[in-house]
């Protein structure tokens, strides 16, 4: 994923869980930096690490419109992610995951980073990560639970 993308941007459930679970340097390990909108970091509510970047909109009109569909956080990661030649988003909300697909944006969530950190060797099992996961107020099927297991060859 690192090298294919020009910039990774990262929506607040992806920060707000993996903080949760004490995986937020996950990012880092897996992309080297990170980059979100003020909008986001002030949402996520705390100071963000070093290692990522919080960059301006530049296209407001663009973004406002977005937030006719999806909340101010994911419209202005969509916003910026236009800015770019190759951008990949991480998000999490299936509305916004929708309309990321109408826009032919580049997403995955918060779950493929952790399939990534694996297939990287960043982590050497993704089950306690995903049990940790469970813990929280962050929802997943269980038919997701066992495909990600499936995908990581821990089934």
């Amino acid at each position: 994923m690192q090298q294919e993308y020009e910039v990774v941007i990262a929506d607040t459930s992806c920060f707000i869980l993996l903080d949760k679970i004490g995986e937020i340097q996950l990012l880092e390990k897996v992309f080297s930096s990170i980059t979100t909108t003020q909008t986001i970091a002030k949402e996520f509510g705390k100071p963000l690490p070093d290692w990522v970047n919080v960059l301006s909109v530049q296209n407001k009109p663009y973004q406002h419109l977005l937030e006719l569909e999806v909340d101010a956080g994911e419209a202005s990661a969509f916003a910026l992610s236009v800015e770019f030649a190759y951008a990949l988003l991480i998000i999490d909300d299936m509305k916004a995951r929708k309309l990321a697909d109408k826009l032919l944006l580049n997403y995955t969530g918060t779950l493929g980073i952790l399939l990534k950190a694996k297939e990287l060797n960043i982590i050497s099992s993704i089950k306690p990560v995903l049990d940790k996961i469970q813990l929280t107020n962050f929802r997943f099927s269980q038919k997701v639970f066992e495909e990600i297991l499936t995908i990581a060859q821990e089934k």
